[in-house]
């Protein structure tokens, strides 16, 4: 009996607030995103595309669609990691993002790899 192929990447992410590129007083918020991808299922697969939702704390969403990520689609075998870093601005000191990523297994299966929502926040802003 031949294993059943396992489509699956699982997604961390960690935040960091950039005081030295933000500027409150004119509503400008910088956060930095470190995300980590790693391969968990047993069939290597490409990522394609990336699709984000970004929202402020006045409820505006940015939503951003693009091809690979910080100008790389790569190619992950079972149990590979990628990781790269990225960043984005707010009009306000806290919000969130949350989305996924397309991926294509090696055999042509498409796929998705979901990013769970996670904050962004100015310190002591959140308690």
């Amino acid at each position: 009996m031949a294993e059943s192929k396992k489509y699956e990447v699982s997604v961390t992410v960690e935040t960091q607030y950039l005081a030295d590129q933000s500027d409150p007083q004119d509503g400008r918020y910088v956060f930095a995103y470190h995300v980590g991808i790693l391969n968990t299922g047993n069939i290597a697969a490409q990522l394609i595309s990336r699709h984000w939702l970004i929202r402020d704390a006045e409820s505006h969403v940015q939503e951003v669609r693009g091809l690979g990520v910080v100008g790389h689609q790569p190619l992950l075998k079972p149990g590979e990691r990628f990781e790269y870093t990225s960043g984005c601005v707010l009009t306000t000191p806290v919000g969130t993002m949350r989305g996924s990523y397309q991926m294509v297994a090696e055999d042509g299966t498409p796929f998705e790899a979901p990013i769970t929502e996670f904050t962004l926040a100015m310190p002591r802003v959140l308690h």
